[in-house]
């Protein structure tokens, strides 16, 4: 293992109707408040209305940001910087899923900025603060409820950027699974393939050793095999949403990453293709992620990827590169159980457009990845492989 320093910040409120302490966690921090939400849903399903009421119970004055998208916009950012400095907001409210939550984040490092937040992913800033940030999780998927992460898109660049600050902790984060009943079973794959993704990208790791790393990550891979189907069955089965819910949250809050190089070539890959079409995340990343196995498959890399097989899937064999290829088709066949896409065909991804997406993806950066390391005509490789 490597020398590392961890430290977690954010305090979870996790359970049924814990909704009701909110306007508490949020009188910590001040009286006037910035609501970042998406497309509507939590009006639907009468979240709305129990944040409203626990804001008002507690005196707090708000102003609303709606209409918060998939892969948020580098716009709603600047929207809401606007709201922020206009209405003196101390503290940066987002309820929903990790797309409102990443955008407030960002609305609430560029108050104090004077400049364009996209500065900040574009190197031309480096984010020295930010308001206090609150989350009410709807959807279990990205783990930003609990880290310091944010990725934007710009529609004028073609661009889907992330970035890391520890000013992006939120102070608190409520994390009620009874919100997650209404989630449709597409999301909720697409949130489980997520997930997946982020203890691949940590768990996939050329840094020798970490025994209790790879065992927790193995649990929440397990978690998520046996979970998401019950989930999809019987939305409102709340052991299978908690399971779930928490399970996201600590996939990437760094626990998974302590002692450890870790990998993210799948997400680079999957960030430039939905910049360019606007798919969904897991989506992208349950296509991808197969493909990238088998295409990193060697005798170098074959020994761990048959221990996830073995310690995942239960695939017995001394065989490494058989076990292993074994698991790669047992993680494609799950996301496909889910209901997800198989290739990039499905969700309208142009076979013309993938030379320029490898250009794009290794033109900061080669090679990429660390497990598997990755070159321009690797990422090339797994495209057309993926489409």
């Amino acid at each position: 293992m490597l020398n590392f320093n961890f430290q977690l910040p954010t305090r979870i409120l996790f359970g049924r109707d814990r909704i009701s302490e909110l306007g508490k966690e949020v009188r910590k921090y001040g009286n006037r408040v910035l609501l970042v939400y998406g497309g509507g849903s939590i009006k639907k399903t009468g979240l709305y209305d129990r944040v409203i009421e626990s804001l008002n119970s507690n005196g707090i004055s708000y102003v609303e940001l709606s209409g918060v998208q998939p892969n948020p916009r580098i716009t709603s950012v600047r929207e809401g910087v606007k709201l922020c400095r206009d209405n003196q907001v101390e503290l940066v409210l987002a309820v929903g899923g990790g797309s409102v939550i990443d955008c407030a984040k960002i609305i609430a490092a560029g108050v104090n900025y004077e400049g364009d937040p996209w500065d900040f992913f574009i190197h031309n800033a480096r984010i020295t603060g930010a308001l206090p940030i609150g989350t009410v999780l709807t959807l279990a998927a990205t783990g930003s409820e609990m880290n310091a992460n944010a990725v934007i898109s710009n529609e004028d660049t073609g661009q889907k950027l992330d970035i890391s600050s520890r000013h992006l902790y939120p102070r608190f984060s409520i994390l009620d699974p009874t919100l997650t009943f209404t989630v449709p079973p597409l999301q909720t794959a697409a949130g489980t393939a997520d997930i997946m993704s982020h203890v691949f990208e940590q768990y996939f790791s050329p840094t020798p050793g970490g025994f209790i790393v790879d065992r927790m990550a193995e649990a929440m891979l397990k978690t998520c095999i046996h979970y998401a189907p019950i989930a999809i069955a019987e939305p409102n089965d709340y052991e299978a949403r908690a399971n779930l819910m928490w399970t996201g949250t600590v996939a990437l809050n760094g626990l998974l990453s302590t002692g450890r190089e870790t990998d993210w070539g799948v997400h680079e890959i999957e960030h430039v293709i939905s910049a360019l079409y606007d798919v969904t995340h897991g989506v992208g990343l349950a296509i991808l992620t197969p493909h990238w196995m088998r295409h990193i498959l060697s005798a170098r890399t074959a020994p761990k990827l048959a221990d996830y097989a073995r310690r995942v899937w239960d695939i017995v064999g001394d065989d490494d590169m058989v076990v292993a290829s074994l698991g790669i088709e047992k993680t494609a066949a799950f996301f496909r159980s889910l209901g997800l896409a198989a290739n990039l065909r499905e969700v309208g991804v142009e076979e013309s457009r993938l030379e320029e997406m490898a250009d794009q993806v290794t033109a900061n950066r080669q090679p990429l990845g660390a497990f598997g390391q990755l070159n321009r005509s690797d990422v090339l490789a797994i495209l057309r492989a993926a489409y």
